[in-house]
């Protein structure tokens, strides 16, 4: 199940449970929609409380994220899962934005705001 929120030139996602195919089919819905209207978004994913997520969904974000490549400009993923910053890490391959991981959520706000931190 997943949660969505809109600000400005931002979406909010949070996932709570697993993350399925049809969760990442509404979520590309509401991104889809703010690029058209408003152009290049920032993402923030807060993964903090996904059990895990299905490989049809990540198949999908591979995809759509080859197919926005241009459309992003942060990510900011709030998680303390290794194998879901690996593939922060890993996507950025596919993309022109700046992602980064934090296990601290007010810490993504404000690097989504554009506040960096000292220790980046």
């Amino acid at each position: 199940m997943i949660t969505t929120d809109q600000k400005e030139n931002r979406v909010n996602l949070t996932v709570f449970g697993e993350f399925t195919l049809a969760d990442y089919k509404e979520f590309e819905e509401v991104v889809n929609y703010k690029i058209k209207f408003e152009g290049p978004v920032s993402l923030f994913f807060d993964l903090r409380e996904m059990s895990g997520f299905t490989v049809d969904m990540a198949l999908e974000e591979l995809r759509f994220a080859r197919s926005h490549a241009q459309d992003f400009a942060r990510i900011a993923i709030v998680t303390d899962d290794q194998w879901v910053t690996w593939s922060a890490w890993l996507s950025q391959i596919f993309i022109d934005a700046k992602v980064r991981v934090f296990e601290d959520p007010s810490d993504a706000e404000a690097w989504l705001a554009g506040v960096e931190s000292p220790v980046a």
